[in-house]
């Protein structure tokens, strides 16, 4: 689809006159017009190839919430349309306080505040002006579907002093069409999983596969469910599963396949990796996750769980308060997010008693049997490896409680070493020696 951009360049010249207009007539300034509503911004209810004008309709927005929205976009796209709110106070040589406004960091232009929202809307109305709050309450289509927000560093501060930030997402979906898939960062901490294996790669027990089954189920036809459980109270929104087992018996491999399946993005998050030894940063870091997660459909898979939810602590210090108000924080999240989510553990006994409540669904991941241990065998070390054909896996998968990651590691190392032999083939000779490496691995992790 060809992408217009006339829809969104008229919008940002009718906000400009919305802007100017309000100037002249907050300074009793001969102007046009006797109110900004008198403004009629551009019809766009036919428009099927501009990104902007889709937004607008999505949304629903009305005159005010339009506003808002392209005044949230306007430093992206045209910032010297706010130059105009660097006027200056002849009487105290200031900036207008009412006008709002920040100071970027690189940027030099006038960057909009929650303040400079109002101050367009409302003027000296200080009706208007109470109504601009709820453009920006929790339940507002803003907040709800993390289109924009107003974002302060410092506690204390009027509201609207705030700096007004349209999302990462939007601002794609507003200006080129496309759906922002975030990748790992300071403010994101988690990462898209992606798989080119498929179902039959995954070896695992007939009663896991059933429970993985409930699980998919309940993601296609997550429409009906909440249909049937809408007028129930009682029943929060979204779905709640816990894996757990040890390292490497599937569970990061179940979560990219059931992605894949339903169509649908899985994100992996380390929660080893993001708690902090800053107070406060752990739970900031989580709330940067859920808030971009809400309204996406997306999997959020947080692994290595127990870093964060084991056993919880007596509060004996500070940080031990700490450390439990961050748990409280995510499992309110959790409970409260209408997604999916996905916790993995190694460790299921690590695990806080109160946590467990919070899951529809539990799944073991055992270690595979004899049995499923000799598929792992012969699907990992299959024809298309310069194998010798005549190895018989047999003793390997009944001597040997490898994880199916575990025997991976086997081939790798078997690979790793035909590099330096390329004429020769992987012999039994070798698999042992990298079943010797694992088994001396793991014997190490116990003594651990």
């Amino acid at each position: 689809m060809k992408v217009d951009y006339s829809i969104l360049q008229a919008e940002l010249i009718w906000l400009q006159r919305v802007i100017q207009t309000r100037v002249e007539l907050y300074f009793n300034q001969e102007s046009q017009y006797s109110e900004i509503e008198e403004i009629v911004p551009i019809d766009i209810s036919s428009e099927i190839n501009s990104p902007y004008a889709t937004v607008v309709k999505d949304l629903q927005l009305n005159f005010y919430e339009r506003i808002v929205f392209i005044l949230s976009l306007v430093p992206h796209l045209a910032p010297q349309i706010l130059d105009l709110f660097f006027l200056k106070n002849k009487i105290t040589d200031k900036c207008y306080s009412e006008f709002g406004g920040w100071i970027g960091k690189s940027h030099g232009g006038f960057l909009p505040t929650g303040e400079t929202a109002a101050f367009i809307i409302s003027g000296g109305d200080l009706k208007k002006r109470m109504d601009v709050l709820n453009l920006f309450d929790h339940k507002s289509k803003f907040i709800q579907n993390n289109v924009l927000s107003l974002e302060n560093d410092v506690n204390g501060e009027p509201f609207f002093s705030r700096r007004l930030t349209i999302s990462t997402d939007y601002l794609n979906r507003a200006t080129t069409g496309e759906f922002h898939k975030p990748d790992f960062s300071m403010e994101f901490p988690a990462k898209l999983l992606h798989t080119d294996m498929d179902w039959d790669d995954l070896v695992l027990p007939k009663q896991v596969l059933k429970d993985i089954d409930l699980l998919i189920t309940r993601i296609v036809r997550a429409d009906e469910i909440n249909n049937l459980t809408n007028s129930c109270k009682k029943v929060k929104p979204g779905y709640r599963c816990l894996f757990y087992g040890s390292s490497g018996t599937g569970k990061t491999l179940t979560a990219s396949l059931i992605g894949k399946r339903c169509g649908l993005d899985v994100y992996r998050i380390d929660l080893s990796m993001i708690i902090s030894k800053y107070i406060g940063e752990t739970e900031k870091n989580l709330r940067n996750i859920f808030d971009q997660a809400e309204h996406k459909n997306w999997i959020l898979f947080f692994d290595e769980a127990d870093a964060l939810f084991g056993q919880r602590s007596s509060t004996n210090s500070s940080n031990d308060r700490y450390a439990n108000q961050e748990v409280s924080y995510l499992l309110q999240r959790i409970e409260d997010f209408s997604g999916i989510i996905i916790l993995a553990t190694n460790l299921k006994s690590n695990l806080d008693d109160a946590f467990w409540r919070r899951f529809q669904l539990v799944i073991n991941f055992p270690i595979p049997d004899a049995s499923l241990r000799l598929r792992l065998w012969n699907k990992s070390f299959s024809e298309g490896l310069f194998c010798d054909q005549s190895i018989d896996f047999s003793p390997l998968a009944y001597n040997y409680e490898l994880s199916g990651g575990a025997i991976i590691n086997v081939l790798s190392y078997c690979v790793l070493k035909l590099l330096s032999h390329p004429n020769k083939k992987i012999t039994l000779k070798l698999i042992k020696e990298g079943v010797k490496k694992e088994i001396v691995k793991q014997d190490k992790l116990i003594r651990l």
